[in-house]
């Protein structure tokens, strides 16, 4: 059983989706710090100053203490029951900015893939009998068995 392990485990496959999680974990870290500390501090200060971090709606007051409560961490501490919308616009945003990041990240991909103007040499042909695709190289088509002429 460990022999198996190790054999799946070694496949290149899951060694590089583990890269590719952890790849990911890291660039999640640095758009959260991007949305955090770079791009609502300006939307909060174009919105009168508002600190989206420290948006929320008490649901329920804490038993050590009744509000109003300064901040989320001040609300959690007195064991209020929150709803914190605010955190969820940031992580709204930094979800958008992660999509629009994979969007180019995949288009750029593409484009080296497949550059603009280079077109594919097709690898199927069609039957002059029977209209079915088949190989390039084919000589016999393995759908009607018609001969083909040499190319």
């Amino acid at each position: 059983m460990w022999k198996d392990f190790r054999a799946f485990i070694m496949r290149g496959n899951v060694i590089d989706l583990a890269i590719g999680v952890i790849i990911g974990i890291a660039f999640g870290a640095v758009v959260k710090s991007l949305v955090d500390d770079v791009i609502m501090p300006p939307i909060g200060l174009a919105t009168g100053g508002i600190d989206f971090s420290n948006k929320f709606i008490v649901l329920k007051d804490g038993a050590a203490a009744a509000g109003p409560y300064a901040s989320v961490a001040a609300a959690k501490a007195a064991g209020a029951t929150t709803l914190n919308y605010g955190i969820f616009v940031n992580n709204v945003v930094s979800f958008l900015i992660i999509g629009f990041c994979a969007f180019l990240l995949v288009r750029a991909v593409n484009r080296l893939m497949h550059p603009l103007g280079e077109t594919a040499s097709p690898k199927v042909k069609p039957c002059p009998y029977c209209a079915m695709d088949i190989p390039i190289a084919a000589t016999r088509c393995p759908q009607c068995t018609s001969q083909l002429a040499a190319v």
